[in-house]
């Protein structure tokens, strides 16, 4: 997974009011599956951005490992825990690196949110990553996943997004906007390019923009991945007429055991 220099500097114009801060972002999460993990249970986020889920966690008590592939979203995840004066480790690794830094069967829960798995080069990016997070669950433990809805991506064609409202953050504000390139075939490297342009104080406008390559999926073959590296679909939000969807998938308890047994 590439990107996120450029903007890991103007990232919180991209995160919703629902989950700006830590306690917000771990919020969004508690009632479902934080909410019943024993005291210093570990916690994988990977893709982690800017740290609120990851530090917003850590804030609960709970072992938590943060990794991103951008060096930008790493520090300022550190920066995040130090300011919320909480431990928790953060590290620059993509996917396929993860096992690489960190033991199999140690983590209880892992969360790869955000719509970061898009960002997984291909079908074989995406599998090599799904396989990673498999082999650092215990068995049992739970994978958190958060998508867009790529179906209704791709159904809207190549266009740019401007947010219909000014977003505020730091006592300063910004357009954001989106231009997505969508090819003609699944399997081929869509891109997305994001704009952040804050508005100065004086009424000059200072951009910051980023181009991302996007690898889409279809929802079914991301269950199918699942399934193919021991997770079992426990819940899931997906409407085919909804922009996004969360996955809740368990591992199973003999590795590679793709059902459950009766």
């Amino acid at each position: 997974m590439a990107g996120y220099g450029a903007l890991s500097d103007v990232y919180e114009w991209l995160i919703g009011d629902d989950k700006l801060t830590p306690a917000k972002a771990a919020a969004v999460y508690y009632s479902d599956v934080v909410g019943s993990l024993l005291p210093n249970a570990r916690v994988l986020d990977c893709a982690c951005g800017t740290g609120q889920l990851a530090v917003g966690l850590a804030s609960l008590g709970l072992d938590v490992v943060a990794a991103d592939a951008s060096s930008g979203m790493v520090r300022r995840t550190e920066k995040a825990a130090d300011e919320q004066d909480v431990s928790l480790r953060a590290l620059r690794a993509s996917w396929d690196e993860l096992p690489d830094h960190l033991a199999d069967s140690t983590f209880d829960l892992v969360f790869c949110v955000g719509n970061s798995l898009g960002h997984a080069e291909g079908s074989v990016g995406r599998l090599t990553a799904l396989e990673a997070m498999s082999r650092l669950l215990n068995p049992g433990g739970r994978l958190v996943l958060h998508s867009r809805n790529w179906e209704l991506v791709r159904s809207a064609g190549s266009r740019v997004d401007v947010r219909d409202r000014l977003i505020r953050r730091n006592d300063r504000e910004a357009v954001v906007s989106y231009y997505w390139q969508i090819e003609q075939r699944w399997e081929q490297e869509h891109f997305l390019e994001i704009v952040v342009a804050q508005i100065e104080p004086d009424g000059a406008v200072q951009a910051c923009s980023e181009r991302l390559s996007i690898w889409p999926y279809r929802y079914v073959d991301l269950v199918a991945q699942l399934r193919s590296v021991g997770l079992t679909v426990q819940s899931t939000t997906f409407d085919p007429e909804s922009d996004e969807y969360l996955v809740v998938a368990s591992r199973d308890q003999v590795r590679g055991k793709s059902e459950p047994t009766r």
